[in-house]
């Protein structure tokens, strides 16, 4: 995939993400709760999760939505893989037995799954601390980046107002002179 379609398709989510409508601050608070839902381990059900969060904490279900999205097909493995790390290293854990061998056997697949409860827990301990500094960057990046872009558009609308109340001035003003010029030619 080439640069230029990987800055399309985000300029796209981004412009979208700005056009939601509502206050910035919910869009960002929602944008925010999608973030660290998506560091979560829960793929699969993260748009589902964050959209029921925010719903009850009345934030923007859309915008939750597009914020879980930081986990796609491309992301995952490197942000499991951090998380996992981060995770792991706060836990304590060691790294990976490398006595585990390469074929899939009954032993193998036992050694794994009895890791699983602490490789889950890695998952989350690294999801909370890699998703708290990533959903705080990311409000602040979504509130200013929507305020901007309400704001712009605000003045955008101010402005073809006042143009149009021009025109409007300007076809009164010419109405009102042929209404003249004809009662003079009445007379």
């Amino acid at each position: 995939m080439d640069r230029s379609r990987v800055y399309n398709a985000l300029r796209k989510v981004y412009d979208r993400l700005v056009k939601i409508r509502g206050e910035p601050r919910e869009i960002a608070l929602g944008f925010a709760l999608g973030i660290f839902i998506g560091m979560s381990p829960t793929i699969g059900f993260q748009t589902a999760i964050a959209v029921f969060f925010a719903s009850i904490l009345k934030w923007n279900k859309i915008s939750a939505a597009v914020g879980v999205w930081i986990t796609n097909p491309l992301t995952v493995p490197f942000i499991y893989g951090i998380t996992y790390l981060v995770g792991a290293n706060l836990l304590g854990i060691e790294k990976a037995d490398s006595s585990l061998s390469d074929t899939l056997d009954s032993t193998t697949v036992f050694a794994l799954l009895s890791k699983t409860p602490e490789i889950i827990w890695a998952l989350i301990i690294g999801g909370i601390i890699t998703g708290l500094p990533l959903a705080v960057f990311g409000y602040y990046f979504c509130h200013s980046a929507v305020q901007k872009y309400q704001e712009d558009f605000k003045m955008k609308l101010a402005r073809q107002k006042e143009k149009l109340a021009i025109k409007r001035e300007e076809r009164r003003r010419k109405k009102g002179k042929k209404i003249k010029k004809n009662k003079k030619n009445k007379k």
